[in-house]
Protein backbone atom coordinates (compact mmCIF):
# COMPACT_ATOMS: atom_id res chain seq x y z
CA UNK A 1 0.00 0.00 0.00
CA UNK A 2 1.30 3.45 -0.93
CA UNK A 3 2.07 5.80 1.97
CA UNK A 4 -0.31 8.72 1.41
CA UNK A 5 1.85 10.97 3.62
CA UNK A 6 5.17 10.34 1.88
CA UNK A 7 6.55 13.46 0.26
CA UNK A 8 6.60 13.52 -3.54
CA UNK A 9 9.83 14.18 -5.39
CA UNK A 10 10.18 17.07 -7.85
CA UNK A 11 9.87 15.97 -11.45
CA UNK A 12 13.13 15.43 -13.35
CA UNK A 13 14.26 18.71 -14.89
CA UNK A 14 17.05 17.67 -17.26
CA UNK A 15 14.97 17.40 -20.42
CA UNK A 16 14.02 19.68 -23.29
CA UNK A 17 11.21 17.93 -25.23
CA UNK A 18 8.03 16.22 -24.02
CA UNK A 19 5.25 14.37 -25.83
CA UNK A 20 1.89 14.12 -24.07
CA UNK A 21 -0.23 11.20 -25.31
CA UNK A 22 -3.89 10.87 -24.31
CA UNK A 23 -7.16 9.54 -25.67
CA UNK A 24 -9.44 12.59 -25.82
CA UNK A 25 -9.66 16.38 -25.90
CA UNK A 26 -9.74 17.61 -22.26
CA UNK A 27 -7.78 14.62 -20.85
CA UNK A 28 -4.69 16.76 -20.31
CA UNK A 29 -6.65 19.72 -18.99
CA UNK A 30 -8.12 17.77 -16.07
CA UNK A 31 -5.12 18.27 -13.82
CA UNK A 32 -2.00 18.20 -16.01
CA UNK A 33 -1.97 21.52 -17.85
CA UNK A 34 -0.69 23.57 -14.90
CA UNK A 35 2.51 21.53 -15.16
CA UNK A 36 2.60 22.04 -18.92
CA UNK A 37 2.30 25.82 -18.44
CA UNK A 38 5.26 25.77 -16.04
CA UNK A 39 7.33 23.75 -18.48
CA UNK A 40 6.65 25.94 -21.50
CA UNK A 41 7.45 29.00 -19.36
CA UNK A 42 10.90 27.45 -18.91
CA UNK A 43 11.35 27.16 -22.66
CA UNK A 44 10.67 23.43 -22.93
CA UNK A 45 8.90 22.00 -25.99
CA UNK A 46 5.66 20.11 -25.37
CA UNK A 47 3.64 18.42 -28.12
CA UNK A 48 0.14 16.97 -27.64
CA UNK A 49 -0.84 13.70 -29.32
CA UNK A 50 -4.50 12.68 -29.10
CA UNK A 51 -5.75 9.29 -30.20
CA UNK A 52 -9.25 10.61 -30.99
CA UNK A 53 -11.10 13.87 -31.54
CA UNK A 54 -13.54 13.07 -28.71
CA UNK A 55 -16.39 12.77 -31.18
CA UNK A 56 -18.45 10.38 -29.02
CA UNK A 57 -18.13 12.44 -25.84
CA UNK A 58 -21.22 14.66 -26.04
CA UNK A 59 -24.57 12.90 -26.14
CA UNK A 60 -26.42 15.89 -27.61
CA UNK A 61 -23.98 16.51 -30.49
CA UNK A 62 -23.62 14.18 -33.46
CA UNK A 63 -20.04 12.81 -33.80
CA UNK A 64 -19.59 14.38 -37.24
CA UNK A 65 -20.26 17.79 -35.70
CA UNK A 66 -18.52 17.13 -32.40
CA UNK A 67 -15.18 16.07 -33.90
CA UNK A 68 -14.18 19.39 -35.53
CA UNK A 69 -15.69 21.34 -32.62
CA UNK A 70 -13.68 19.47 -30.02
CA UNK A 71 -10.54 19.67 -32.15
CA UNK A 72 -10.86 23.46 -32.27
CA UNK A 73 -11.41 23.60 -28.53
CA UNK A 74 -8.36 21.40 -27.90
CA UNK A 75 -6.10 23.56 -30.04
CA UNK A 76 -7.32 26.70 -28.24
CA UNK A 77 -6.88 24.97 -24.90
CA UNK A 78 -3.31 23.93 -25.71
CA UNK A 79 -2.40 27.45 -26.82
CA UNK A 80 -3.35 28.83 -23.39
CA UNK A 81 -0.51 26.84 -21.81
CA UNK A 82 2.03 27.47 -24.55
CA UNK A 83 1.56 24.36 -26.71
CA UNK A 84 1.37 25.04 -30.44
CA UNK A 85 1.56 21.53 -31.90
CA UNK A 86 -1.50 19.31 -31.39
CA UNK A 87 -1.71 16.08 -33.42
CA UNK A 88 -4.72 13.76 -33.80
CA UNK A 89 -4.43 10.08 -34.72
CA UNK A 90 -8.08 9.51 -35.70
CA UNK A 91 -8.73 6.34 -33.75
CA UNK A 92 -12.43 5.95 -32.99
CA UNK A 93 -13.59 7.56 -29.77
CA UNK A 94 -14.98 5.14 -27.21
CA UNK A 95 -13.70 1.98 -28.88
CA UNK A 96 -9.94 2.52 -29.12
CA UNK A 97 -8.31 -0.87 -29.54
CA UNK A 98 -5.26 -1.58 -27.43
CA UNK A 99 -2.91 -3.39 -29.74
CA UNK A 100 -0.23 -3.24 -32.39
CA UNK A 101 -1.76 -0.47 -34.52
CA UNK A 102 -2.05 1.90 -31.58
CA UNK A 103 1.46 1.10 -30.35
CA UNK A 104 2.82 1.72 -33.84
CA UNK A 105 1.11 5.09 -34.13
CA UNK A 106 2.46 6.25 -30.77
CA UNK A 107 5.94 4.85 -31.43
CA UNK A 108 5.95 6.72 -34.75
CA UNK A 109 5.16 9.98 -32.95
CA UNK A 110 7.89 9.35 -30.39
CA UNK A 111 10.37 8.80 -33.22
CA UNK A 112 9.17 11.96 -34.95
CA UNK A 113 9.25 14.31 -31.93
CA UNK A 114 12.11 12.66 -30.01
CA UNK A 115 11.01 13.47 -26.47
CA UNK A 116 13.00 12.72 -23.36
CA UNK A 117 9.77 12.82 -21.32
CA UNK A 118 6.52 11.15 -22.36
CA UNK A 119 3.30 11.95 -20.49
CA UNK A 120 0.09 9.95 -20.46
CA UNK A 121 -3.04 9.40 -18.36
CA UNK A 122 -3.97 6.71 -15.84
CA UNK A 123 -3.72 3.33 -17.55
CA UNK A 124 -5.08 1.25 -14.69
CA UNK A 125 -8.52 -0.31 -14.30
CA UNK A 126 -9.75 2.24 -11.75
CA UNK A 127 -9.19 5.80 -10.55
CA UNK A 128 -8.79 4.28 -7.10
CA UNK A 129 -11.29 2.15 -5.22
CA UNK A 130 -14.37 1.41 -7.31
CA UNK A 131 -14.19 4.37 -9.69
CA UNK A 132 -13.82 2.44 -12.97
CA UNK A 133 -11.57 3.89 -15.64
CA UNK A 134 -12.64 4.03 -19.29
CA UNK A 135 -11.41 1.57 -21.95
CA UNK A 136 -9.91 4.42 -24.01
CA UNK A 137 -7.80 5.72 -21.12
CA UNK A 138 -6.58 2.24 -20.27
CA UNK A 139 -5.73 1.41 -23.87
CA UNK A 140 -3.86 4.61 -24.65
CA UNK A 141 -2.02 4.69 -21.33
CA UNK A 142 -0.77 1.12 -21.65
CA UNK A 143 0.12 1.52 -25.32
CA UNK A 144 2.11 4.66 -24.50
CA UNK A 145 4.13 2.89 -21.83
CA UNK A 146 4.87 0.12 -24.32
CA UNK A 147 5.58 2.45 -27.25
CA UNK A 148 8.27 4.29 -25.29
CA UNK A 149 10.31 1.12 -25.63
CA UNK A 150 9.10 0.23 -29.11
CA UNK A 151 10.35 3.56 -30.44
CA UNK A 152 13.95 2.70 -29.67
CA UNK A 153 14.00 -0.82 -31.12
CA UNK A 154 14.83 -0.90 -34.82
CA UNK A 155 13.39 -4.41 -35.17
CA UNK A 156 9.95 -3.42 -33.87
CA UNK A 157 7.94 -1.62 -36.57
CA UNK A 158 10.85 -1.57 -39.06
CA UNK A 159 8.47 -0.01 -41.59
CA UNK A 160 8.75 3.24 -39.63
CA UNK A 161 12.44 3.52 -40.52
CA UNK A 162 11.51 2.98 -44.15
CA UNK A 163 9.24 6.01 -43.77
CA UNK A 164 12.16 8.07 -42.47
CA UNK A 165 11.38 7.67 -38.75
CA UNK A 166 14.61 6.35 -37.30
CA UNK A 167 14.64 4.67 -33.86
CA UNK A 168 14.61 7.01 -30.86
CA UNK A 169 15.86 5.46 -27.63
CA UNK A 170 15.99 8.79 -25.84
CA UNK A 171 12.81 8.49 -23.74
CA UNK A 172 14.05 8.61 -20.15
CA UNK A 173 10.76 8.80 -18.29
CA UNK A 174 7.05 8.15 -18.79
CA UNK A 175 4.98 10.25 -16.39
CA UNK A 176 1.41 9.14 -15.70
CA UNK A 177 -1.11 11.79 -14.66
CA UNK A 178 -4.34 10.99 -12.84
CA UNK A 179 -2.74 8.18 -10.86
CA UNK A 180 -3.61 7.20 -7.31
CA UNK A 181 0.01 6.18 -6.66
CA UNK A 182 2.07 9.29 -7.55
CA UNK A 183 5.82 9.48 -6.99
CA UNK A 184 6.62 13.00 -8.21
CA UNK A 185 4.96 16.40 -8.58
CA UNK A 186 5.24 19.78 -10.30
CA UNK A 187 4.55 23.05 -8.48
CA UNK A 188 1.22 24.32 -9.86
CA UNK A 189 1.44 27.84 -8.44
CA UNK A 190 2.54 29.63 -11.61
CA UNK A 191 0.40 27.61 -14.01
CA UNK A 192 -2.80 27.10 -12.05
CA UNK A 193 -4.72 30.08 -13.40
CA UNK A 194 -3.80 29.22 -16.99
CA UNK A 195 -4.84 25.61 -16.36
CA UNK A 196 -8.29 26.87 -15.36
CA UNK A 197 -8.56 28.92 -18.54
CA UNK A 198 -7.23 25.98 -20.57
CA UNK A 199 -9.90 23.61 -19.23
CA UNK A 200 -12.54 26.28 -19.76
CA UNK A 201 -11.79 26.24 -23.50
CA UNK A 202 -13.59 22.85 -23.59
CA UNK A 203 -16.84 24.69 -23.01
CA UNK A 204 -19.04 22.53 -25.26
CA UNK A 205 -18.12 19.48 -23.19
CA UNK A 206 -18.22 21.16 -19.79
CA UNK A 207 -21.63 22.72 -20.35
CA UNK A 208 -23.24 19.28 -20.70
CA UNK A 209 -21.13 17.78 -17.91
CA UNK A 210 -22.24 20.08 -15.10
CA UNK A 211 -25.00 22.50 -14.16
CA UNK A 212 -22.46 24.73 -12.40
CA UNK A 213 -21.09 27.90 -13.91
CA UNK A 214 -18.34 26.54 -16.21
CA UNK A 215 -15.60 28.78 -14.83
CA UNK A 216 -16.54 28.06 -11.23
CA UNK A 217 -16.54 24.34 -12.02
CA UNK A 218 -13.09 24.43 -13.66
CA UNK A 219 -11.57 26.56 -10.93
CA UNK A 220 -12.96 24.44 -8.10
CA UNK A 221 -11.96 21.13 -9.70
CA UNK A 222 -8.37 22.09 -10.50
CA UNK A 223 -7.73 24.11 -7.34
CA UNK A 224 -9.06 21.35 -5.09
CA UNK A 225 -6.89 18.72 -6.76
CA UNK A 226 -3.77 20.89 -6.59
CA UNK A 227 -4.38 21.65 -2.93
CA UNK A 228 -4.93 17.97 -2.12
CA UNK A 229 -1.40 17.30 -3.37
CA UNK A 230 0.11 20.19 -1.39
CA UNK A 231 0.39 18.16 1.82
CA UNK A 232 2.80 15.83 0.04
CA UNK A 233 4.78 18.56 -1.74
CA UNK A 234 5.98 20.94 0.92
CA UNK A 235 2.65 22.73 1.22
CA UNK A 236 2.71 23.91 -2.40
CA UNK A 237 -0.24 23.25 -4.73
CA UNK A 238 0.99 20.69 -7.21
CA UNK A 239 0.27 18.36 -10.11
CA UNK A 240 1.13 14.75 -9.19
CA UNK A 241 2.61 12.14 -11.54
CA UNK A 242 3.68 8.52 -11.29
CA UNK A 243 7.06 8.39 -13.02
CA UNK A 244 8.39 5.27 -14.71
CA UNK A 245 12.09 5.49 -15.49
CA UNK A 246 13.63 3.95 -18.59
Amino acid sequence: MTDSTQQLEPMPADWRRALAVVAHPDDLEYGCSAAVAAWTDEGREVTYLLATRGEAGIDTIDPATAAPLREREQRASAAVVGVSEVVFLDHQDGVIEEGIALRRDIAAAIRRYRPELVITLNHRDTWGGRAWNTPDHRAVGRATLDAAGDAGNRWIFPELAEQGLQPWDGVRWVAVAGTTTPTHAVDATAGLERSVQSLLEHRSYIEVLTDEDPEAYCRSFLTDHAQQTAARFGGRPAVPFEVFGR
